[in-house]
């Protein structure tokens, strides 16, 4: 039932943002998200179709490598995040910093939440996926929870 409900998400969208925990399920290759995530890496990988992400992800994403396995871990992230196809990874400017504190004035987001919904915004998608519940205060986008198609 729940690839069917994210593939439905994905056909009304042809950009979309992806939270950390997208990449996090993904990369571990989580045994109750990868069938989830494997079906979102696929409709990436489609020309007609992107993906943003704020590079808050990348630091998120890092934090694990550094502890375990040092640089080699790290340049591995690198090689496969930085080159993924139809995927933008989209830094903090000043007009983003902008809508983050205006999302947080408004929805009480975190600053990482508000960043990443800011991003998202910046770059006129309209959806995101994510894990993360805070992201439904935010109107202006459909946000998918994983959890909500298990």
């Amino acid at each position: 039932m729940g690839l069917t409900q994210l593939r439905t998400f994905l056909q009304r969208h042809t950009r979309i943002a992806l939270d950390a925990s997208v990449f996090i399920y993904q990369l571990e290759s989580n045994p109750r998200y990868a069938p989830l995530t494997d079906a979102i890496f696929q409709w990436l990988e489609r020309p007609e179709h992107g993906a943003v992400t704020s590079t808050i992800t990348m630091t998120e994403l890092l934090v694990q490598p550094y502890r375990d396995r040092g640089e080699k871990g790290v340049d591995e992230f690198y090689a496969l995040l930085a080159t993924y196809p139809n995927l933008e990874w989209i830094s903090p400017n000043l007009e983003i910093a902008d809508i983050a504190a205006r999302i947080r004035a408004t929805h009480q987001l975190r600053t990482p939440d508000a960043l990443q919904a800011a991003t998202a915004l910046h770059a006129r998608v309209s959806g995101l996926v994510t894990n993360d519940p805070v992201f439904k205060r935010v109107e202006k986008f459909e946000t998918l929870l994983l959890d909500q198609l298990l």
